[in-house]
């Protein structure tokens, strides 16, 4: 279905509910099968604001408009440079809202203050967590950081761990790592104190080994099983190495877990007496190698055995490919981007930057076929709404975290939690043959995406004295050219939707705009507006038809793509 139909579909005489309507285009035109022929040679085509947005739509979570036109002023290299520019970590979660934590006063972090034994903290930590998250994504700026925070969540999945604390300091592990050393980041994450809780490893000692960690590291984490050739034998790996590398991994516990002790912090420790010392021998995949005893060491010169094979770096590629690109990587996309990537990786150590960065720069990254096809995940479009309207949020950071609570209350519904990912593998639409993305939209979620938008623009959300709402007049005023309504309409188009909007929707969503006038009915009116704009009427008049414009617009297929 393409654009003219779906919005003829949408806004003209057919009975459907746009529901029915949204779903059938989204899952038509995601169904179509695309074959883009396009590597990894550097792009070296126009880079107008169309380019400037399918950029930064994928690698931050939603850009303003001013955004996009600063990216295709200052060009593609500059631009990829500012995503990849370090960032500090951002200040702490803190106490926003509890007068019931003896050890946190309101307004300071908690991170590394005990918990107690009379009054239960974790509510308002976990929230305070999760508002603290929001906060960040929101407050982003062009940079990349927070979309590969959330990449590697989803790649080395942690969840159902009920200690703020523990999580903080994994989230935190993601940001320091974010676009660095994948090998190191492996080895680190292997004894982070939350991975250890979720995936047994604290569990695991040489008289009861425990082997889910060692196997999610190879078939999740690593290298991947690639085809089964025989009996407990993989391209990558076999069974017995599973054992073998539970044995490896045996020793660390996690330290700090709801701890009342106000010296004792979060963190993993190695265990002599509880870590198996004989040797361990791996199989033919990984050259029959044999690993001695080496006490605190011997997991980091596995994780080193495991990254000595190539396929690992095709395997996280693979990964950042589905997740900045699109979900089809036929022979094509393997022999012209899967492969150099990972050679890249490789040369570098398998530093991730050099690698996405050569991504984000390519011809095939910018092929128009790969510009559109994305469906937002939950998240984006809770982001896009938010941050492409430019929500105002308020500078009292106590009022601020109570709003990115609310917000955050929104994501379980629609079925993409942070920090609570569904499996060990992540969230199925990056991995789940034959819908992927698709899978984001079904009859549950798409009228929480409707709802939630038309919340944003005609009610709001409102803690105390402060609201957070979509303000059209506002951001309106960011538009080169709002007083023609056909340029306001596209102009609005380039920053909601990944393709230009066409003459015909231009059209119709003109008839929401103004129903019947001719345009210069529009150009008067919000003339006579911006000449008097402290007159109620005008004012009003003019603010809802932009509300109902916005409406028809984030209602649209388009606006649920990237």
């Amino acid at each position: 279905m393409d654009r003219r139909t779906t919005l003829t579909t949408l806004f003209g005489r057919n009975q459907k509910s746009s529901t029915e309507n949204i779903t059938q285009a989204l899952s038509t035109s995601s169904m179509t099968e695309m074959t883009v022929n396009s590597g990894l040679e550097p792009y070296l085509g126009p880079f107008e604001f169309e380019q400037a947005a399918h950029l930064l739509r994928r690698s931050t979570f939603g850009p303003t408009y001013a955004q996009i036109k600063a990216s295709k002023d200052q060009g593609l290299e500059a631009t990829v440079n500012q995503l990849f520019e370090f960032k500090p970590s951002p200040e702490p979660p803190i106490n926003y809202s509890s007068q019931n934590d003896p050890n946190v006063a309101i307004g300071e972090t908690w991170i590394n203050a005990p918990y107690s034994t009379t009054v239960n903290l974790l509510a308002y930590r976990n929230q305070s967590l999760r508002a603290w998250t929001i906060g960040n994504m929101i407050n982003e700026g062009t940079s990349i950081q927070e979309k590969m925070v959330l990449f590697w969540h989803n790649h080395f999945v942690t969840a159902e761990v009920n200690d703020p604390k523990f999580r903080y300091k994994n989230i935190e592990l993601f940001r320091e790592f974010a676009w660095g050393d994948f090998k190191e980041l492996t080895k680190r994450v292997t004894v982070d104190p939350t991975m250890l809780r979720y995936l047994n490893g604290r569990q695991n000692t040489a008289v009861s080994p425990n082997e889910n960690y060692a196997r999610e590291l190879l078939e999740l984490f690593t290298i991947g099983k690639g085809e089964a050739v025989g009996q407990g034998d993989y391209t990558n790996y076999t069974e017995d190495d599973v054992v073998q590398m539970a044995r490896v991994l045996t020793g660390w516990q996690d330290v700090g877990f709801g701890t009342i002790n106000p010296d004792l912090e979060v963190g993993s420790i190695f265990r002599p007496n509880r870590h198996d010392n004989e040797a361990k021998v791996l199989s033919h995949r990984f050259d029959n190698q044999v690993i001695t005893d080496m006490g605190a060491n011997e997991y980091a010169h596995l994780i080193d055995i495991i990254f000595e094979k190539d396929e690992v770096a095709r395997f996280i590629s693979r990964k950042l490919y589905r997740w900045f690109v699109y979900y089809v990587i036929n022979d094509d996309i393997e022999a012209n981007i899967i492969e150099p990537m990972a050679q890249i990786l490789i040369q570098n150590d398998y530093n991730i930057q050099p690698a996405l960065e050569a991504l984000l720069s390519s011809e095939h990254f910018f092929d128009m076929l790969n510009v559109g096809p994305m469906i937002k995940n939950p998240i984006d479009f809770l982001m896009s709404t938010l941050k492409q309207t430019e929500v105002e949020f308020p500078n009292n950071v106590l009022l601020a975290n109570r709003f990115w609570w609310q917000i955050f209350r929104v994501l379980p519904a629609m079925q993409m939690e942070y920090y609570n990912p569904p499996s060990v593998a992540g969230w199925k639409a990056y991995y789940q043959e034959p819908m992927f993305y698709r899978m984001w939209i079904n009859s549950t979620t798409l009228p929480l995406r409707q709802q939630l938008s038309n919340l944003m623009l005609f009610d709001g959300v409102v803690q105390g004295d402060f609201q957070i709402i979509i303000e059209p007049l506002e951001l309106v005023e960011s538009l080169d050219d709002p007083f023609d309504p056909n340029n306001l309409i596209k102009e609005f188009g380039n920053l909601f939707f990944p393709n230009s909007v066409t003459d015909d929707q231009v059209d119709i969503l003109k008839e929401i705009l103004i129903p019947g006038l001719p345009d210069f009915e529009w150009t008067v009116e919000y003339g006579n507006y911006i000449a008097d704009p402290t007159n109620e009427d005008k004012k009003v008049a003019v603010e809802n038809k932009l509300k109902f414009l916005l409406q028809g617009m984030m209602s649209m297929p388009e606006f649920y793509l990237s």
